[in-house]
């Protein structure tokens, strides 16, 4: 039976073995820190593969860099063996809720969330630091041995802040705010579904370097746009052209993959923006353009009434052939102006329309403003000033209505005060979806003199998850009918340093009389470890627990009997037995949970007999 390794995926190893597969001769070992052969690549090998143009050295190339990039990606690559620990007692519905509000450090949370919800993440929003000069970054560098007291304190080092202050007189401003975000970026695109997009609001002060680290990070080709959006009515005299806007940069994980992306269509729509001037049999239309800007036919078309040619206007091509548009004149689906006289346009019927989505454009001036979330905040809590620069749930309503489906999850990993959570709930009762949410957020310290502390918030998270609570009550107080099913809920997990003791990791470094004390922290308990399992076997952290009682011993259950687990002490033949007659695809338990050798030596024996296919692993 293996051991679980309780610990992330190392992507370096991954990343070898992908080469590997591709140039398996670019393969070949060298000795690890250890003195023990290791698989790595052979650089110069693969130089060669690659070799139709190789640019090094000091020859000038296009590239995007900055000091610490190198550190940066390390950072996004490296391995943690931090786990999330469940807090019931702040959670809402722990039970049934298929909602995520997590505590912690977004880098270590988003490694742990990858393998659990690798391409499962349909939206993305953020609204990182903007890096104005009072905003604070994330300091990833450190000491190892202080982690145990950045968990539990969420914010602060023992020898300065966990949360570094960027001022503009830090002659490193844009190279801290580059390293904070870049690693969080490329951690969370391995998240993101294949038609998934990730949305990102900020300023003008780090908009260029942020689309060029997107463009490293998704691919230039999987730009999607840059929505302008009006945040306030005026800009307060700031600058020599007051800023009113933000920029929310949005990528695709593979742009190919997205149908579409838009409002759904209403019939308010279609009766508005489609007729039947000429009784076609076929139903309302309306005409659109006949050419398009990407590569396409070039020719000319010519009206068959009165014998006019029509080129495509400069720089554009027809979307259809030669042969497609005969074809389509001669059946009314392309025509000459609604008179018969003007440019060829296509025919576009409503009863095709009904199953398309109206797109949505750049510039957003209509949809909330920044005084509309301070006002949203202050009539849920009563308390006027709460938060920050809160963004409107409306704004992040739209956001998610334009790209997501009722059935998708959406993550932020900046949630703040949890916007995006009220946001996903308002749009769920709005058109009966069962979108999920995950809210990850550090459990940055309310300043002392802030009208949050005074109002009982000692940190962001209280006001995040106080904000759900208040929110998902409201939504249903409001549309008691239609909320029945709504869950408001979230299950709170809370990152932490591994349940296991140091000699689980390395065992050679201890002595034979230490080995045999127990490998698990004396804080945690069984709930603890199931969900450390379950990170590292992938398995969804909202899924359905549940506990039953067999052959004397407590055994969770996992999605019914998809994973079983038992951490009691002296479990024996019987109910190794009777846990392997409800055939799971996973068992776990402690290696120091069997009650004799005896039911060590029988084990695997018993497993053949019952359920040969469940993978078994021990702590």
């Amino acid at each position: 039976m293996e051991k679980l390794k309780m610990q992330t995926a190392n992507v370096v190893d991954e990343n070898i073995k992908r080469i590997g597969e591709l140039f398996p001769n670019c393969l070949t070992e060298c000795l690890n820190d250890e003195g023990k052969p290791e698989v790595a690549i052979d650089f110069d090998q693969l130089r060669q593969e690659l070799s139709k143009n190789i640019v090094e050295g000091p020859e000038e190339r296009y590239q995007f860099t900055w000091p610490d990039k190198r550190n940066a990606i390390r950072l996004a690559n490296a391995p943690t063996t931090d786990t999330l620990r469940p807090c019931r007692e702040e959670s809402v519905d722990f039970d049934n809720t298929r909602n995520l509000y997590i505590e912690g450090d977004n880098l270590q949370v988003l490694k742990l969330l990858r393998e659990n919800y690798l391409g499962k993440v349909k939206m993305i929003y953020i609204d990182p630091p903007y890096n104005t000069g009072n905003d604070f970054v994330y300091n990833d560098n450190f000491d190892q041995d202080k982690q145990e007291y950045v968990h539990n304190s969420g914010q602060y080092d023992e020898e300065g802040n966990r949360l570094v202050a960027n001022s503009e007189s830090n002659g490193r401003f844009h190279t801290d705010w580059l390293n904070m975000i870049y690693p969080r970026l490329k951690v969370s695109k391995d998240l993101l579904s294949d038609d998934g997009v990730v949305f990102i609001s900020i300023d003008d002060n780090e908009v260029d370097n942020l689309k060029k680290v997107c463009n490293e990070v998704y691919g230039e080709k999987n730009f999607v746009g840059a929505i302008l959006w009006k945040k306030k009515t005026n800009g307060n005299n700031m600058g020599f052209l007051p800023p009113v806007h933000d920029y929310i940069v949005c990528y695709a994980r593979n742009l190919s993959k997205i149908d579409d992306m838009g409002y759904p269509i209403t019939e308010d729509f279609i009766n508005n923006s489609f007729s039947n001037p000429d009784n076609d049999p076929r139903g309302l239309w309306t005409t659109t353009d006949l050419s398009a800007n990407h590569k396409g036919p070039y020719f000319p078309i010519t009206n068959p009434t009165n014998g006019s040619v029509h080129y495509p206007p400069a720089g554009r091509y027809w979307v259809f052939n030669e042969d497609e548009v005969k074809r389509r004149i001669a059946d009314g689906r392309i025509i000459f102006g609604k008179s018969g006289n003007g440019k060829p346009v296509q025919k576009v019927f409503a009863e095709k329309r009904k199953f398309g989505k109206i797109r949505a454009e750049s510039w957003w001036d209509n949809k909330a403003l920044n005084s509309d979330a301070t006002t949203e905040l202050t009539n849920l809590f009563g308390v006027a000033k709460l938060f920050t620069h809160p963004k409107p749930s409306k704004l992040i309503y739209h956001l998610a209505k334009i790209s997501s489906n009722s059935h998708d999850l959406i993550l932020d990993f900046f949630s703040g005060s949890a916007t995006t959570a009220h946001a996903v709930m308002q749009l769920n009762v709005e058109d009966g979806g069962k979108r999920k949410f995950i809210m990850v957020q550090l459990p940055e310290a309310t300043d002392e003199k802030s009208e949050a502390y005074k109002a009982g918030y000692k940190n962001i998270c209280e006001i995040g998850k106080e904000r759900i609570r208040r929110a998902g009550k409201k939504i249903k107080e409001e549309s008691p009918l239609t909320t029945q099913d709504l869950d408001t809920g979230f299950r709170v997990l809370k990152l932490d340093s591994s349940n296991m003791q140091d000699v689980y990791y390395s065992p050679k470094d201890f002595s034979e009389k230490t080995l045999f004390k127990d490998n698990i922290k004396g804080d945690r308990n069984d709930e603890d470890l199931l969900f450390q399992a379950m990170i590292e076997l992938g398995i969804e952290l909202s899924a359905k627990i549940d506990k039953k009682s067999i052959a004397g011993k407590e055994v969770w259950m996992v999605n019914g009997n998809y994973m079983l687990a038992c951490f009691d002490d002296d479990v024996n033949e019987d109910t190794i037995k009777e846990i392997a007659k409800l055939r799971p695809y996973y068992f776990v338990m402690r290696d120091s949970s069997m009650a004799s050798d005896n039911v060590a030596d029988n084990f695997e024996q018993i497993w053949e007999e019952y359920s040969k296919d469940t993978v078994r692993r021990i702590l």
